[in-house]
Protein backbone atom coordinates (compact mmCIF):
# COMPACT_ATOMS: atom_id res chain seq x y z
CA UNK A 1 0.00 0.00 0.00
CA UNK A 2 1.10 3.76 -1.31
CA UNK A 3 -0.02 6.56 0.92
CA UNK A 4 -0.23 9.65 -0.38
CA UNK A 5 -1.08 13.33 0.96
CA UNK A 6 -2.92 16.06 -1.62
CA UNK A 7 -4.58 19.25 -0.57
CA UNK A 8 -4.38 18.33 2.98
CA UNK A 9 -6.24 14.75 2.38
CA UNK A 10 -4.80 11.92 2.84
CA UNK A 11 -5.50 8.49 1.12
CA UNK A 12 -3.72 5.59 -0.05
CA UNK A 13 -3.42 3.11 -3.54
CA UNK A 14 -4.10 -0.67 -2.76
CA UNK A 15 -3.27 -2.93 -5.34
CA UNK A 16 -6.47 -5.37 -5.29
CA UNK A 17 -7.43 -7.96 -8.33
CA UNK A 18 -5.52 -5.77 -10.08
CA UNK A 19 -7.30 -2.61 -9.57
CA UNK A 20 -6.16 -0.05 -7.21
CA UNK A 21 -8.39 0.96 -4.20
CA UNK A 22 -8.16 4.66 -2.66
CA UNK A 23 -8.67 4.83 0.17
CA UNK A 24 -9.00 8.37 1.63
CA UNK A 25 -9.97 11.10 4.27
CA UNK A 26 -12.06 14.20 4.04
CA UNK A 27 -13.59 15.47 1.05
CA UNK A 28 -11.25 13.51 -1.11
CA UNK A 29 -12.75 10.41 0.11
CA UNK A 30 -12.59 7.76 -3.18
CA UNK A 31 -13.49 3.96 -2.93
CA UNK A 32 -13.39 1.78 -5.58
CA UNK A 33 -15.64 -1.14 -5.89
CA UNK A 34 -13.35 -4.67 -5.00
CA UNK A 35 -13.17 -6.92 -7.82
CA UNK A 36 -12.48 -10.75 -7.89
CA UNK A 37 -8.76 -11.17 -9.72
CA UNK A 38 -10.03 -12.32 -13.33
CA UNK A 39 -6.70 -11.99 -15.16
CA UNK A 40 -3.94 -14.77 -14.72
CA UNK A 41 -1.80 -12.48 -12.75
CA UNK A 42 -1.75 -9.13 -10.64
CA UNK A 43 -1.07 -6.81 -13.95
CA UNK A 44 -0.14 -3.38 -11.55
CA UNK A 45 1.99 -5.51 -9.94
CA UNK A 46 3.39 -6.77 -13.22
CA UNK A 47 4.68 -3.30 -14.59
CA UNK A 48 8.34 -2.01 -14.04
CA UNK A 49 8.45 0.32 -10.47
CA UNK A 50 9.25 3.39 -12.32
CA UNK A 51 6.15 2.53 -14.34
CA UNK A 52 4.11 2.17 -11.53
CA UNK A 53 5.72 5.70 -10.10
CA UNK A 54 4.43 7.22 -12.79
CA UNK A 55 1.20 5.77 -12.66
CA UNK A 56 0.83 6.93 -8.65
CA UNK A 57 1.67 10.39 -9.66
CA UNK A 58 -0.47 10.81 -12.57
CA UNK A 59 -3.15 9.68 -9.96
CA UNK A 60 -1.86 11.92 -7.58
CA UNK A 61 -2.31 14.77 -9.87
CA UNK A 62 -5.76 13.45 -10.66
CA UNK A 63 -7.07 12.74 -7.23
CA UNK A 64 -5.48 16.46 -6.32
CA UNK A 65 -7.92 18.00 -9.19
CA UNK A 66 -11.10 15.92 -9.50
CA UNK A 67 -11.06 14.35 -5.73
CA UNK A 68 -14.60 12.67 -5.15
CA UNK A 69 -15.45 13.79 -9.05
CA UNK A 70 -13.43 10.63 -10.40
CA UNK A 71 -15.82 8.29 -11.08
CA UNK A 72 -12.87 5.68 -12.96
CA UNK A 73 -9.11 5.54 -14.14
CA UNK A 74 -8.72 3.57 -16.53
CA UNK A 75 -5.70 2.06 -18.67
CA UNK A 76 -5.60 1.26 -22.76
CA UNK A 77 -3.26 1.38 -25.32
CA UNK A 78 -0.17 -0.70 -25.25
CA UNK A 79 -0.51 -1.85 -21.79
CA UNK A 80 -3.93 -3.47 -22.53
CA UNK A 81 -2.82 -4.79 -26.16
CA UNK A 82 -0.17 -7.11 -25.59
CA UNK A 83 1.79 -5.11 -22.93
CA UNK A 84 4.42 -2.01 -22.47
CA UNK A 85 7.40 -2.03 -24.89
CA UNK A 86 10.32 -0.01 -24.51
CA UNK A 87 9.00 3.13 -26.35
CA UNK A 88 5.30 2.58 -25.71
CA UNK A 89 3.41 5.81 -23.57
CA UNK A 90 1.82 5.05 -20.68
CA UNK A 91 -1.49 5.49 -20.88
CA UNK A 92 -4.82 6.52 -18.85
CA UNK A 93 -8.31 7.75 -19.41
CA UNK A 94 -10.26 8.88 -16.39
CA UNK A 95 -14.52 9.31 -16.47
CA UNK A 96 -15.54 12.51 -14.32
CA UNK A 97 -18.66 13.07 -12.95
CA UNK A 98 -17.65 17.10 -14.61
CA UNK A 99 -15.38 19.06 -16.22
CA UNK A 100 -12.55 20.79 -15.38
CA UNK A 101 -12.17 24.48 -15.17
CA UNK A 102 -9.41 26.29 -16.99
CA UNK A 103 -7.51 26.51 -14.03
CA UNK A 104 -7.71 23.13 -13.29
CA UNK A 105 -6.52 22.11 -16.72
CA UNK A 106 -3.55 24.69 -16.25
CA UNK A 107 -2.55 22.39 -13.18
CA UNK A 108 -2.80 19.22 -14.48
CA UNK A 109 -0.94 20.13 -17.29
CA UNK A 110 2.13 21.71 -14.71
CA UNK A 111 2.17 17.87 -13.14
CA UNK A 112 1.85 16.03 -16.19
CA UNK A 113 5.00 18.13 -17.75
CA UNK A 114 6.96 17.12 -14.85
CA UNK A 115 5.86 13.43 -14.47
CA UNK A 116 6.05 12.46 -18.25
CA UNK A 117 9.31 11.46 -19.46
CA UNK A 118 11.14 13.21 -22.02
CA UNK A 119 13.42 11.52 -24.37
CA UNK A 120 13.71 7.85 -24.15
CA UNK A 121 11.89 7.87 -20.80
CA UNK A 122 8.67 6.75 -20.40
CA UNK A 123 5.90 9.49 -21.78
CA UNK A 124 2.36 9.13 -20.10
CA UNK A 125 -0.87 10.14 -21.58
CA UNK A 126 -3.74 11.53 -19.77
CA UNK A 127 -7.13 11.98 -21.34
CA UNK A 128 -10.55 13.01 -19.24
CA UNK A 129 -14.08 12.84 -20.31
CA UNK A 130 -16.91 14.03 -18.55
CA UNK A 131 -19.57 11.03 -18.11
CA UNK A 132 -22.67 12.84 -19.08
CA UNK A 133 -20.63 13.92 -22.48
CA UNK A 134 -20.17 9.88 -23.96
CA UNK A 135 -23.41 8.45 -22.11
CA UNK A 136 -25.56 7.86 -23.64
CA UNK A 137 -23.29 7.48 -26.56
CA UNK A 138 -22.95 9.75 -29.20
CA UNK A 139 -20.61 10.51 -31.91
CA UNK A 140 -18.47 12.02 -32.28
CA UNK A 141 -17.59 12.14 -28.86
CA UNK A 142 -16.01 15.12 -26.80
CA UNK A 143 -13.60 14.56 -24.26
CA UNK A 144 -12.40 17.31 -21.45
CA UNK A 145 -8.75 17.10 -21.03
CA UNK A 146 -5.62 15.64 -22.93
CA UNK A 147 -2.38 15.79 -22.23
CA UNK A 148 0.23 13.54 -24.33
CA UNK A 149 4.08 14.39 -24.82
CA UNK A 150 2.98 15.72 -28.38
CA UNK A 151 1.93 18.36 -27.07
CA UNK A 152 4.00 19.56 -24.79
CA UNK A 153 5.57 22.14 -26.90
CA UNK A 154 2.36 23.69 -27.34
CA UNK A 155 1.00 23.52 -23.94
CA UNK A 156 4.54 24.62 -22.19
CA UNK A 157 3.82 27.60 -25.10
CA UNK A 158 0.74 28.80 -23.44
CA UNK A 159 -1.57 27.31 -26.18
CA UNK A 160 -5.26 27.25 -25.60
CA UNK A 161 -6.59 24.68 -22.75
CA UNK A 162 -10.06 24.82 -24.43
CA UNK A 163 -9.58 23.42 -27.10
CA UNK A 164 -9.68 19.91 -26.39
CA UNK A 165 -13.44 20.28 -25.69
CA UNK A 166 -14.49 20.06 -29.55
CA UNK A 167 -15.60 16.53 -30.78
CA UNK A 168 -12.94 14.10 -31.41
CA UNK A 169 -13.77 10.94 -33.18
CA UNK A 170 -10.61 9.62 -31.81
CA UNK A 171 -12.04 9.25 -28.45
CA UNK A 172 -14.57 6.38 -30.08
CA UNK A 173 -10.97 4.41 -30.77
CA UNK A 174 -9.68 4.95 -26.88
CA UNK A 175 -13.52 3.58 -25.52
CA UNK A 176 -12.98 1.03 -27.71
CA UNK A 177 -9.19 -0.02 -26.04
CA UNK A 178 -10.23 0.95 -22.59
CA UNK A 179 -13.61 -1.68 -22.86
CA UNK A 180 -11.14 -3.60 -24.13
CA UNK A 181 -8.42 -4.51 -21.68
CA UNK A 182 -11.11 -3.78 -18.76
CA UNK A 183 -8.10 -2.64 -16.68
CA UNK A 184 -9.49 -0.29 -13.78
CA UNK A 185 -6.83 1.69 -11.44
CA UNK A 186 -9.64 3.17 -9.76
CA UNK A 187 -13.28 2.60 -9.61
CA UNK A 188 -15.95 -0.04 -11.26
CA UNK A 189 -14.87 -1.88 -13.88
CA UNK A 190 -15.30 0.05 -17.66
CA UNK A 191 -18.10 -2.05 -18.73
CA UNK A 192 -20.19 -0.22 -15.47
CA UNK A 193 -19.51 2.75 -16.74
CA UNK A 194 -18.94 3.42 -20.32
CA UNK A 195 -21.63 2.48 -23.17
CA UNK A 196 -20.37 -0.06 -25.56
CA UNK A 197 -18.94 1.62 -28.95
CA UNK A 198 -20.32 0.56 -32.03
CA UNK A 199 -18.10 -1.30 -34.07
CA UNK A 200 -18.48 1.56 -37.36
CA UNK A 201 -17.81 4.51 -34.81
CA UNK A 202 -14.55 2.51 -33.89
CA UNK A 203 -13.84 2.08 -37.40
CA UNK A 204 -14.63 5.89 -38.79
CA UNK A 205 -12.86 7.46 -35.72
CA UNK A 206 -9.91 4.98 -36.98
CA UNK A 207 -9.99 5.94 -40.73
CA UNK A 208 -10.69 9.79 -39.94
CA UNK A 209 -7.25 10.20 -38.20
CA UNK A 210 -5.56 8.82 -41.19
CA UNK A 211 -5.03 12.48 -42.45
CA UNK A 212 -2.91 13.07 -39.01
CA UNK A 213 -0.60 10.77 -39.37
CA UNK A 214 0.43 11.16 -43.16
CA UNK A 215 1.27 14.47 -41.44
CA UNK A 216 3.57 13.09 -39.36
CA UNK A 217 5.05 10.19 -41.12
CA UNK A 218 8.22 12.30 -41.28
CA UNK A 219 8.50 13.05 -37.79
CA UNK A 220 6.91 10.05 -36.01
CA UNK A 221 7.63 7.66 -38.27
CA UNK A 222 7.78 4.46 -36.39
CA UNK A 223 4.41 5.22 -34.87
CA UNK A 224 2.78 5.98 -38.05
CA UNK A 225 3.95 2.78 -40.21
CA UNK A 226 2.68 0.70 -37.24
CA UNK A 227 -0.69 2.60 -36.59
CA UNK A 228 -1.06 2.23 -40.31
CA UNK A 229 -0.71 -1.26 -40.00
CA UNK A 230 -3.33 -1.32 -37.14
CA UNK A 231 -6.25 0.58 -38.79
CA UNK A 232 -5.55 -1.54 -42.18
CA UNK A 233 -6.49 -4.93 -39.90
CA UNK A 234 -8.92 -3.33 -37.80
CA UNK A 235 -10.80 -2.34 -40.98
CA UNK A 236 -10.24 -5.68 -42.36
CA UNK A 237 -11.01 -7.85 -39.24
CA UNK A 238 -13.70 -5.47 -37.31
CA UNK A 239 -11.74 -5.78 -34.04
CA UNK A 240 -8.38 -3.59 -32.28
CA UNK A 241 -5.10 -5.66 -32.66
CA UNK A 242 -2.04 -4.97 -30.59
CA UNK A 243 0.89 -3.54 -32.83
CA UNK A 244 2.95 -6.40 -32.98
CA UNK A 245 -0.51 -8.16 -33.75
CA UNK A 246 -1.22 -5.94 -36.35
CA UNK A 247 1.72 -5.92 -38.27
CA UNK A 248 2.22 -9.73 -38.28
CA UNK A 249 -1.11 -9.44 -39.72
CA UNK A 250 0.16 -6.93 -42.19
CA UNK A 251 3.20 -8.17 -43.58
CA UNK A 252 1.66 -11.33 -44.66
CA UNK A 253 -0.26 -9.38 -46.98
CA UNK A 254 2.04 -6.87 -47.85
CA UNK A 255 3.94 -7.23 -51.57
CA UNK A 256 7.63 -7.55 -51.05
CA UNK A 257 7.99 -4.46 -52.34
CA UNK A 258 6.45 -3.03 -49.42
CA UNK A 259 8.26 -4.64 -46.75
CA UNK A 260 11.45 -2.95 -45.91
CA UNK A 261 10.11 -0.79 -43.45
CA UNK A 262 7.25 -2.43 -41.25
CA UNK A 263 9.58 -5.26 -39.73
CA UNK A 264 11.99 -2.22 -39.01
CA UNK A 265 9.36 -0.09 -37.28
CA UNK A 266 8.39 -3.15 -35.09
CA UNK A 267 11.79 -3.54 -34.50
CA UNK A 268 12.25 -0.38 -33.20
CA UNK A 269 8.89 -0.90 -31.38
CA UNK A 270 9.83 -3.66 -29.79
CA UNK A 271 13.40 -2.29 -28.37
CA UNK A 272 15.64 -4.34 -30.89
CA UNK A 273 16.73 -1.52 -33.27
CA UNK A 274 18.17 1.73 -33.07
CA UNK A 275 15.31 4.48 -35.02
CA UNK A 276 16.08 5.70 -37.84
CA UNK A 277 14.70 6.04 -41.41
CA UNK A 278 16.83 8.32 -43.10
CA UNK A 279 18.03 5.26 -45.71
CA UNK A 280 14.21 4.70 -46.48
CA UNK A 281 12.36 7.69 -47.08
CA UNK A 282 11.21 6.71 -50.63
CA UNK A 283 10.21 3.03 -49.36
CA UNK A 284 8.14 4.81 -46.01
CA UNK A 285 6.30 6.97 -48.46
CA UNK A 286 5.94 4.24 -50.65
CA UNK A 287 4.52 1.73 -47.63
CA UNK A 288 2.01 4.75 -46.35
CA UNK A 289 0.60 4.90 -49.43
CA UNK A 290 -0.18 1.86 -50.34
CA UNK A 291 -1.32 0.67 -46.93
CA UNK A 292 -3.59 3.89 -46.73
CA UNK A 293 -5.22 2.53 -50.48
CA UNK A 294 -5.82 -0.58 -49.13
CA UNK A 295 -7.70 0.58 -46.22
CA UNK A 296 -9.90 2.43 -48.61
CA UNK A 297 -10.62 -0.66 -50.84
CA UNK A 298 -11.79 -2.10 -47.53
CA UNK A 299 -13.90 0.54 -46.40
CA UNK A 300 -15.01 1.02 -49.70
CA UNK A 301 -14.32 4.58 -49.51
CA UNK A 302 -12.42 6.70 -52.41
CA UNK A 303 -9.10 7.63 -51.39
CA UNK A 304 -10.06 11.14 -50.66
CA UNK A 305 -12.19 9.95 -48.42
CA UNK A 306 -9.63 8.49 -46.18
CA UNK A 307 -7.00 11.11 -46.64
Amino acid sequence: MVAHTQGGHRYSHEVVGGNERVDGRGSARLVSAMRPNDHPFDRHASLASEDRQRIDRLLDAVCEVLEQDIIGAYMHGSAVLGGLRPHSDIDVLVVSARPTSRAEKQLLVDRLVAISGRGPDRHVELTIVVQSEIRPWRYPPTMDFQYGEWLRIIVESGGDLEAWTSPNPDLASLLTMVLLGDWALLGPPPAEVLDPIPTHDFLDAAISSIGELLGRLDSDTRNVILTLARIWSAASNQKVSSKDGAATWALARLPESHQAVLPRARAIYRGEEEDRWDDVRDEVRAYADHVVGEIAKTARLDLHEVT
